[in-house]
């Protein structure tokens, strides 16, 4: 009776470790690339520049050992080993995005009123849209760079996420609503995504 017990007691007792290690995990800091930490505010400096990065809304314990960020959940549920797992995602992809960039290519597409895209500042000034008086106005996501030619446009930058948000930002402004898109295709769309930068 005492060995069955102490039997059941092992197992529990390794189920419970293996479930405590899914909500644990953990990023290896590349060569090249440091990272410093004030409470949810994670600051990266790499070879192609610096950024941080705010976890502040994203519920993980974080800590930084030698070479690595350790990652823990806060609670044991589904939901969190999901967080768990966004957050991992997001350090590695700026830490990779440090030291090889990312590129984003848009293009525009019109029928008939061709349309402009100029750069001020922070913001992107799309021009003529469908024969539209009033310009629309998009915002540059983070340290993200927008660089209009011809009919194509390239995002670069060192963070995936600011990268994608603005490219979103520029597709949504110009998004056709109530019409046929089979017929009415003007817009502009991104074409390609991949790791590196575009001169």
């Amino acid at each position: 009776m005492k060995q069955c017990k102490k039997e059941l007691e092992d197992f529990w007792w390794d189920m419970s470790t293996s479930q405590l290690e899914k909500f644990q995990d953990e990023v290896v800091i590349p060569e090249g690339v440091t990272v410093t930490q004030k409470k949810h505010m994670l600051t990266f400096v790499g070879p192609l520049g610096k950024t941080h990065k705010s976890l502040r809304l994203i519920p993980v314990d974080i800590e930084i050992a030698e070479n690595k960020i350790l990652l823990k959940a806060i609670g044991s549920k589904k939901k969190d080993y999901a967080i768990l797992h966004t957050a991992r995602s997001i350090i590695r992809n700026i830490c990779e995005g440090l030291i090889v960039g990312y590129t984003i290519k848009m293009k525009i597409v019109f029928a008939h009123f061709p349309i402009t895209v100029k750069v001020e500042g922070k913001n992107i000034i799309i021009e003529n849209f469908q024969g539209e008086r009033a310009p629309r106005r998009t915002v540059i996501v983070g340290n993200t760079k927008v660089v209009p030619g011809g009919e194509d446009i390239i995002l670069t930058g060192e963070v995936w996420t600011d990268i994608t948000q603005t490219a979103a930002n520029i597709e949504l402004k110009t998004k056709v609503k109530n019409k046929d898109h089979r017929v009415f295709l003007d817009g502009i769309y991104a074409f390609e995504k991949k790791k590196g930068l575009d001169k």
